[in-house]
C-alpha cells in the first residue's frame, strides 16, 4: 500500500481492509523501530484522505506528489489531517533536542476539530508518532476518543512498545505488527536513502541496524565498517598486545568522536549477542556474560563520557573473551 520497505503481510493486510471498506477506527501500528512504521502511518493517511476524494487512487501508493490532497498534506495545510510527535524543547532552537513527551495539551488541540465534521469528505486522520511517548493524562484524554471515536476518524498509532500502553488503548486497536526487515531489505533501504554509500559500509550499517534501516541510518558516516574490522579482530585474537583497542581508542576518544563512541557503545553488545548465536557450551556461557557486562559498561560509559579511551579499553577487553583459548 505504501512505499516502504519489508513488512509486506502487514501493508497487505491493511490495504485489504482500506479495500473492503470496514476499515477499523484505531490501529496501532507495532513494531521494532527504525523498521519504516512512521512512514507508513504517513503515507497510509495520505492515501485514506486521497481515496476519500477520489476512490480511483490506488492502494498501492504512495499518494502522487502532485495530487492535491499530496500538496495539502506536505504544505501542513489539510483541514482533515493532525499529526502529534513530540515538540522542540525550545521552538526557535530545533536543533537542541526534543521534549521527553507528548503533552496533554497536545491531544486537546484536537478537540476543535472533533466538534465538527472533516472539511474535505468524509474522513479525517490522526497520525500519533509514537503513542509510547504520550503522558500519562495525555493517554487517558486521548482514550476517550477512542472509545466514542468521532465520526469519519481513523486513528493510526504508532508504537515501539505497546506493551507498555494502557491496556484500555490496545483493546480499542487493532494490530498491525511490523518486523525487523531481512539484511537485503535494509540494504535496499540504505542503498535508497544515501545511493552513495560504498558497500563495505553497507555491510557494517547493516549488521549494526539489526533489522532497522532507521538504526543502520542514523550510524551512516561514522565508518561503522572500521569498528567492525577492529571487533573481529579483537574477538578472533583476543589482542593481546592492545593493538586494536589502541586504534579504537584513538579514533573514538578524539575530540570530534562523541557520535562514533556511541556507536561504538551500542553496537558492541549487540555485536556480542551476534557471536553467542553461533555459540554452544562454555563460549556460549562466556559470550553471555560478556553481552551483560557490556551492556552495564555500556550504559555507565554513556552518562559518564568523560574517559572515554578507558571505556573503550574496557569493552575491548569484553570482546577479547569471545577469542578461542
Amino acid at each position: 500500500m505504501t512505499s516502504p520497505i519489508g513488512n509486506e503481510t502487514a501493508r497487505a493486510a491493511f490495504a485489504a481492509a482500506v479495500a473492503g471498506g470496514s476499515i477499523h477506527h484505531a490501529w496501532l501500528i507495532a513494531g521494532p523501530e527504525g523498521v519504516g512504521k512512521g512512514l507508513f502511518a504517513r503515507a497510509a493517511a495520505a492515501v485514506l484522505l486521497g481515496r476519500a476524494i477520489d476512490p480511483s487512487v490506488p492502494l498501492a501508493g504512495p499518494l502522487p506528489p502532485d495530487h492535491r490532497i499530496a500538496r495539502l498534506l506536505a504544505s501542513g495545510a489539510h483541514p482533515d489531517y493532525r499529526e502529534l510527535v513530540r515538540l522542540p524543547k525550545d521552538a526557535a532552537k530545533p536543533d537542541e533536542g526534543l521534549k521527553r513527551s507528548i503533552a496533554i495539551d497536545q491531544v486537546r488541540t484536537l478537540q476543535p476539530m472533533f466538534a465538527t465534521k472533516p472539511a474535505l469528505s468524509e474522513r479525517r486522520v490522526i497520525v500519533i508518532d509514537a503513542i509510547d511517548d504520550l503522558e500519562r493524562a495525555g493517554a487517558n484524554a486521548l482514550l476517550k476518543n477512542l472509545e466514542e471515536p468521532p465520526t469519519g476518524t481513523i486513528f493510526l498509532l504508532v508504537s515501539h512498545a505497546p506493551g507498555r500502553l494502557l491496556p484500555t488503548i490496545r483493546s480499542r486497536c487493532r494490530l498491525l505488527r511490523f518486523s525487523a526487515l531481512e539484511d537485503g531489505d535494509v540494504a535496499r533501504a540504505l542503498r535508497n536513502a544515501d545511493p552513495e554509500l560504498a558497500e563495505p559500509e553497507i555491510a557494517a550499517l547493516v549488521r549494526a541496524g539489526a533489522g532497522s534501516p532507521g538504526r543502520a541510518l542514523a550510524f551512516a558516516g561514522l565508518d561503522m565498517a572500521a569498528i567492525e574490522r577492529e571487533l573481529e579482530t579483537i574477538a578472533a585474537s583476543g589482542d593481546r598486545d592492545n593493538a586494536a583497542r589502541g586504534r579504537l581508542a584513538k579514533a573514538l576518544a578524539g575530540k570530534g568522536a562523541a557520535a562514533r563512541f556511541a556507536a561504538f557503545v551500542e553496537r558492541v553488545p549487540a555485536f556480542i549477542a551476534e557471536q553467542a548465536r553461533v555459540a554452544s557450551g562454555e563460549r556460549l556461557r562466556t559470550a553471555l556474560d560478556a553481552h551483560a557486562d557490556a551492556r552495564q559498561v555500556g550504559g555507565i560509559a554513556l552518562a559518564l563520557t568523560q574517559d572515554a579511551a578507558g571505556a573503550v579499553f574496557e569493552l575491548g577487553g569484553i570482546v577479547a573473551r569471545l577469542a578461542p583459548r
